[in-house]
């Protein structure tokens, strides 16, 4: 009897274990609540610990909750720091170690503070009673100090009524998504004395600085600022150092009239590294970034890596102070590559298809610490030694097991005019071979940017949907040099569609795509290319354009984009043609025959809505079948989980209505 009841159980657990295995389902939009996000990695002095921060969507209070979490670096401890209501991050290691700092606002405060956490236990202590927004902080290597960024206090809203008061705009750029109007409030660098609780102002006028990066010795700080004439009419910033102390003279190191960004200073703080912008023309978002080198002292700038011709990102020092880390965006890929002061050659430190962010070095060593993300899996740490990766934490374990993702690959197509276009693939889990597809284009935002083989939540959940979807780099893409960027300098909405329309010919020739079901979507500049798209072809049978736009004429003083407007297309009663030219969706209403859904944030300064109301009224008056979504209180990104939620259901709903066979719907 007991042999035939253990023959029971194990059969028992067995069964569990395959049901367990075969719950397995497709992505929902109420995943969004399941998804968790990793960032802002930093690494102990004593290199044992790696602090990050863990965010998720709180269903209840309907926003993300960001919480510190800490893990060992060989994996076998992860700890919670922090979970309270409210979200911190920014963590910092103090450089004994003995503590972590982060940013949150807690107990009625009504901007950010520092709060300091001994990691050997015990509740956090606020350190800060700041008054205005603080940007950014970062600890003096003595860890008696705490750089800091704030901009300046906001008095707009002295009165006791609830009647606020007059929003006065005197600037040549006045509004920016999520900071809203742009008065004459401006960022400036402080230190804050820990143990006396004291705060110096460094800086002062209508200036602003950013990324404040102490010297080794802790005397000096280089930061980042536009100190031209009149800093709104350009995209000017430049390397800058001072003494650590008020009142201390500014050194101005960097001449470039582009941008010159991200200052790292060498380990025996003779040399400072950034990032600099291959162009100072706007030509779509200003090139892209070039890795350069100058001494911390001043002196001649050196350009590291010409022939590179690809985007960098996040450089890091090596501990020899002879080699740099950095990321770079290739063609659908984004990898870690070192580079060899000495001779300037470059080397790849881990690769393949998947992507990279948020690289640190573990101090006293050269091991690194990154965020890697796969096509059917999120973010999660890794460590990186001898080229080889290690992952670290499994904060995603429990989402990944209970999904069936689609399939992941990459295709090149053909563009009319010959060009070649890298693009990416979604297949649905259990597609079967042969089979023709609905086919979604969901086109990415930018201009410059890239789909690459990272995880892609959207993409994915439009696959589970039954679709195969596509993503297409277009021209005017990162991850192909600069000349593939810049080739739609004031050419908008022309060679991109000749890309989007390439790949859906190379589908459709494929056999993966069904032609008499097409339909294409994207948010920012892929809602831009949507409009384009639809304008141009009507092959499409739906469409979903969020936070577009197509009557360009509109946009000049509604947007955030003043200086690229002027720099690119010049001002519309100087180039009225050009202007035209590249509003034709708006123009051409009357030849869209696409049903379109049209998508916009309420508060939207990036593109406002009012992009996303123009077409939506005049398909309404075409009597083309669309419908208008506006998400309220809610930027360029749509961050409220619930909203997220509905805003798959919608694409789900409106693709499905005209793209999938009636035993579907």
């Amino acid at each position: 009897m007991k042999f035939l009841f253990q023959i029971f159980f194990f059969n028992f657990l067995w069964t569990g274990v395959s049901a367990q295995k075969a719950v397995k389902r497709t992505l929902q939009p109420g995943d969004v609540y399941l998804l968790k996000t990793i960032g802002e990695t930093q690494v102990s002095p004593d290199g044992k610990w790696i602090a990050y921060t863990l965010s998720n969507a709180d269903s209840v209070r309907d926003k993300r909750n960001s919480d510190i979490w800490m893990t060992s670096l060989d994996g076998e401890q992860n700890v919670q720091l922090t979970s309270s209501e409210e979200s911190e991050h920014m963590p910092r290691w103090s450089p004994d170690g003995k503590y972590i700092s982060f940013l949150a606002t807690r107990n009625g405060d009504k901007v950010e503070q520092i709060w300091l956490l001994d990691r050997r236990g015990g509740e956090a202590k606020k350190i800060t009673a700041i008054k205005g927004d603080l940007d950014e902080y970062t600890w003096s290597p003595d860890e008696k100090k705490i750089a800091m960024c704030i901009k300046d206090e906001d008095f707009s809203d002295t009165a006791k009524s609830k009647t606020k008061a007059p929003y006065v705009m005197d600037r040549y750029h006045f509004k920016q998504d999520r900071d809203g109007w742009i008065g004459n409030r401006h960022t400036h660098l402080y230190v804050f004395d820990i143990r006396t609780k004291k705060t110096d102002t460094l800086t002062r006028g209508n200036f602003d600085e950013g990324s404040p990066a102490w010297s080794p010795d802790g005397k000096q700080l280089a930061f980042v600022s536009n100190r031209s004439a009149d800093p709104d009419k350009n995209e000017n910033e430049d390397i800058w150092i001072m003494n650590a102390s008020a009142g201390a003279p500014l050194k101005q190191l960097t001449q470039w009239p582009g941008r010159d960004r991200n200052p790292w200073w060498s380990p025996d703080g003779k040399w400072i590294a950034y990032t600099s912008s291959s162009s100072n023309l706007l030509f779509t978002m200003y090139g892209q970034n070039t890795l350069s080198l100058v001494p911390s002292d001043g002196g001649k700038v050196r350009s590291l890596a010409p022939a590179l011709d690809r985007p960098v990102s996040n450089i890091r020092w090596a501990k020899d102070g002879r080699h740099l880390s950095f990321l770079v965006d290739d063609d659908r890929r984004k990898y870690i590559a070192s580079l060899n002061l000495q001779n300037n050659t470059i080397e790849t430190v881990a690769g393949g298809e998947r992507s990279f962010s948020g690289i640190e070095p573990v101090p006293g060593s050269d091991v690194l610490i990154a965020t890697i993300s796969e096509p059917q899996l999120p973010a999660e740490i890794y460590v990186v030694e001898n080229n080889r990766t290690r992952r670290l934490t499994h904060v995603q374990d429990s989402f990944v097991n209970a999904i069936q993702f689609a399939t992941v690959e990459g295709f090149t197509s053909t563009s009319k005019d010959g060009t070649r276009i890298s693009n990416i693939l979604y297949r649905p889990y259990g597609a079967v071979a042969g089979q023709k597809l609905p086919l979604i284009l969901f086109i990415h935002g930018g201009p410059v940017g890239q789909d690459d083989y990272g995880f892609d939540f959207s993409r994915q959940m439009l696959a589970a949907g039954g679709y195969a979807v596509a993503g297409v780099n277009y021209r005017g893409s990162s991850g192909r040099g600069i000349d593939f960027t810049k080739s739609i300098y004031a050419d908008w909405g022309n060679k991109e569609v000749l890309d989007i329309l390439g790949a859906a010919d190379y589908l459709v020739s494929k056999g993966i795509a069904d032609d008499r079901r097409m339909g294409i979507g994207g948010w920012s500049y892929g809602g831009i290319l949507t409009n384009y798209t639809i304008a141009t072809d009507s092959r499409f049978k739906a469409a979903a354009s969020g936070a577009g736009s197509a009557l360009q004429f509109s946009m000049y003083g509604v947007d955030q984009y003043i200086t690229q407007y002027e720099t690119e297309l010049g001002a519309p009663w100087k180039n009225p043609k050009k202007w035209m030219d590249l509003s034709y969706p708006f123009f051409k209403a009357d030849k869209i025959k696409t049903p379109t859904l049209f998508m916009a944030g309420e508060k939207d300064f990036n593109v406002p809505s009012a992009g996303a109301e123009q077409m939506y009224q005049a398909l309404r008056s075409l009597g083309i079948p669309t419908q208008l979504i506006i998400y309220p209180g809610q930027f360029h990104g749509i961050t409220k989980p619930s909203y997220q939620v509905d805003r798959f259901e919608r694409y789900l709903k409106w693709f499905g209505k005209y793209l999938q066979p009636e035993e579907n719907k």
